[in-house]
């Protein structure tokens, strides 16, 4: 029992000195803020010291404008008795102008007359513009549908200055038929080997055909088709004269089919017989 009495009072002890030390310590911090921050006295000035000041205004000073006024007149340049101006007198208001710049235009803009100016480009016409100074159009990888028509995504393009053919068209050559048509579509694949044709493409155009002036590597395609006789020109056109030379040469429509290899037989040299063998090219 005297065990716990001596813990107990130890105890409260402790807890008494510890509470004396942060007393202590705050006393010793408000004593140092106090001589640190001096305190400030204010002085009130003597009434009696001031000089009494005029109930008028000196003549010429600058006086404000009473705002509390009516009429916004200014304090001071009334009567001394309060009375308005007379019903004949007019009041004058100026106002001194800031930087009419930043507020409208000048006066010299204002009040000249207006001018009518040219209504500018419609822009389609620039567009147009762009394009043509762009050059033409190169088209990649075009398929041949026929001799001289070529296939580009979801456009058919003729080839300007020969008459459009058809892949079905048939000629016929010492007394037989054959499929000049297909022929010649053929000749043009091969003449184009998957390469780039530019064109010079109407401008406007957005259909699904169109008729257009095409090279390949330089040369011209209508004259290519026009030499070897796989189109004929357009009336009138400087290509009638090649057109010419090509039918007094039997070259393309104007010749026999060039797949009848009979006046020409090949012969393949087996090494295991020994024997030769004649065969036709298969149709194009």
């Amino acid at each position: 029992m005297r065990q716990h009495f001596y813990t107990l009072a130890g105890g409260i002890a402790a807890i008494a000195l510890f509470t004396g030390i942060l007393y202590a310590g705050a006393s010793a911090i408000r004593d140092r803020e106090s001589a640190a921050t001096p305190e400030l006295v204010l002085e009130t000035p003597d009434m009696s010291d001031l000089e009494s000041l005029p109930d008028t205004p000196e003549a010429g000073s600058d006086v404000p404008l009473d705002l509390g006024s009516q009429g916004g007149t200014a304090a001071g340049t009334g009567p001394a008795d309060g009375s308005g101006p007379s019903d004949n007198a007019t009041t004058e208001t100026t106002a001194r102008t800031i930087e009419p710049q930043q507020f409208g235009l000048p006066e010299t803009v204002t009040s000249a007359p207006l001018e009518r100016v040219e209504p500018r480009a419609p822009l389609s016409e620039t567009d147009k513009e762009a394009k043509a100074a762009a050059g033409p159009t190169v088209l990649y990888r075009p398929v041949a549908v026929a001799a001289g028509v070529l296939q580009f995504d979801k456009l058919t393009l003729q080839i300007d200055g020969i008459e459009p053919e058809q892949a079905d068209r048939t000629c016929e050559s010492g007394g037989k038929s054959w499929p000049c048509g297909v022929v010649a579509r053929t000749a043009f694949r091969n003449f184009l080997r998957a390469r780039a044709v530019s064109c010079d493409m109407p401008q406007g155009n957005a259909g699904a055909s169109a008729t257009a002036s095409c090279t390949l590597g330089g040369q011209d395609i209508a004259t290519w088709l026009v030499d070897n006789g796989w189109a004929k020109p357009l009336a009138g056109s400087a290509l009638e004269k090649r057109a010419d030379a090509a039918r007094e040469a039997k070259l393309g429509f104007y010749g026999d089919d060039p797949r009848d290899l009979n006046h020409r037989p090949m012969t393949f040299d087996d090494p295991t017989s020994g024997t030769g063998m004649d065969g036709l090219q298969p149709d194009l």
